[in-house]
């Protein structure tokens, strides 16, 4: 159930012994995750309370608590930017409630924020660079998690596979992410110290100037993109290139070339993470507006083609990739055409045989009609003749066979002529054999008899 402001401002005077609130207000949050409100007290001091909704989130805040307590004040004065300090805590039954001090600033919308000064573009970039450039000690010692570039793509590939599970992914998104998760060369990159939850709300801007960084739940040893998801989502590239800019000159290691490639993966992703962590809770609202959201992206992706991810680019949909050229197949004219993508073999090459002549002394031997189509082709298609039954032919070979054109003359091979004797006697013993023996032929023709 949600807190109202007025319920946090209570339970923070449990929280931190002497406060004293006169007044409050809500404060933007995760809102499927927490509620959260900013109080004064009588002292004229601000304080922000941050309240879990369900157990998950409460141990979100716990390693919160852990992360903040493993910022020593000496890498505190090394950042550009403030933290927050945790003032007291309070356990309501298996849930904890952290009262944090008050920082200057206050959050600003991806609209303002991208509609600002190039200056706060700079200041967001730098405060990007000094994250990710703490040291990896910070996580190690906190006992946080650290993943490998293949241990995280992995991690992401099994997400997808729990997604899919629900089947309320749209199938085009599924090809998409899972053809980019399997492209391994997106995901060579250094793994470095990650916020893992920045975003808009979690920034505090005063002045032009990046005040302070809130919301430290899942600070790990990752995939830098992952901080640029809600960058990317702006779709404000000029905002995005002088952010990326600045970045790049404050970071102590050279960012990988794809990382907004992955960037944007994160933030299509988070989709699909969001209506999981719907269907977990039992939120249908939170479920409806996912599926929402995932609907207009596949939408938005089939008219527009979305933010490049794969570095391979998508193979187009039912259309097989060939793993061999169409190759010749020597003298005999056919062709073999090897691919991948069906079971089945499409013949290169369609023989129709021929009927026998009606005249059996006619001169000269039946001649085959062969008709050469690519597969699949309209030509083919106009070619094809059915497979002949067991102990039978189609009905309609015949008629076929007889207004087919010979497209290859076979003729007999000249009968040897013995030492001493003469052409005229050759074709007298030619004449006594008949026109029905084949033996010097170089094809066998099988007399077809009509039906």
């Amino acid at each position: 159930m949600r807190r109202k402001p007025i319920e946090l401002a209570a339970i923070a005077t449990a929280a931190v012994p002497g406060l004293t609130p006169t007044a409050v207000s809500s404060a933007p949050d995760d809102p499927a995750d927490f509620d959260s409100a900013l109080l004064l007290d009588s002292e004229g001091k601000r304080w922000r309370v941050r309240s879990p909704r369900h157990a998950e989130a409460s141990a979100r805040l716990e390693t919160e608590f852990l992360v903040l307590r493993a910022f020593a004040p000496g890498v505190r004065a090394e950042l550009p930017f403030l933290m927050p300090t945790v003032a007291g805590s309070v356990r309501l039954g298996a849930l904890s409630t952290f009262v944090y001090s008050h920082l200057s600033g206050s959050t600003r919308s991806v609209e303002e924020l991208t509609s600002g000064p190039a200056g706060l573009g700079r200041e967001i970039g730098s405060a990007l660079a000094a994250v990710h450039d703490l040291p990896r000690s910070l996580v190690s010692n906190a006992d946080l998690p650290s993943y490998t570039p293949n241990e995280f793509r992995q991690r992401r590939l099994n997400e997808l596979d729990q997604a899919a599970t629900t089947g309320r992914i749209p199938a085009t998104l599924l090809r998409r992410w899972e053809h980019a998760m399997e492209d391994v060369s997106l995901w060579r990159f250094n793994p470095c110290v990650v916020h893992g939850d920045l975003h808009e709300d979690n920034l505090l801007v005063e002045s032009g100037r990046v005040t302070a960084v809130t919301g430290w739940t899942d600070l790990r040893i990752g995939d830098p993109a992952d901080d640029f998801a809600w960058l990317v989502a702006s779709n404000e590239q000029d905002f995005i290139d002088t952010v990326l800019a600045a970045y790049t000159s404050s970071r102590r290691d050279v960012p990988d070339q794809h990382l907004l490639r992955r960037a944007a993966l994160s933030a299509e992703f988070a989709l699909a993470q969001y209506l999981v962590k719907g269907l977990a809770a039992g939120d249908a609202e939170m479920v409806t507006e996912a599926e929402g959201m995932l609907e207009s992206l596949a939408s938005d992706i089939a008219e527009y083609g979305g933010q490049p991810i794969s570095v391979v680019p998508l193979p187009a949909k039912n259309v097989p990739e060939t793993s061999g050229a169409a190759e010749a197949g020597g003298d005999s004219g056919t062709a073999h055409v090897t691919g991948s993508g069906s079971s089945a073999v499409t013949p290169a090459v369609t023989v129709i045989p021929v009927p026998a002549q009606a005249n059996p002394g006619q001169a000269g031997p039946a001649s085959p009609a062969v008709a050469q189509s690519a597969p699949g082709s309209p030509e083919a298609a106009q070619h094809a003749v059915p497979a002949p039954a067991p102990g039978g032919r189609p009905a309609a070979q015949a008629e076929q066979a007889v207004h087919a054109r010979p497209a290859v003359h076979v003729a007999p091979i000249p009968v040897e002529q013995p030492a001493g004797q003469s052409e005229a006697q050759a074709g007298q013993e030619q004449e006594e054999k008949g026109p029905d023996d084949t033996s010097t032929a170089a094809i066998s023709i099988i007399n077809v008899k009509q039906g």
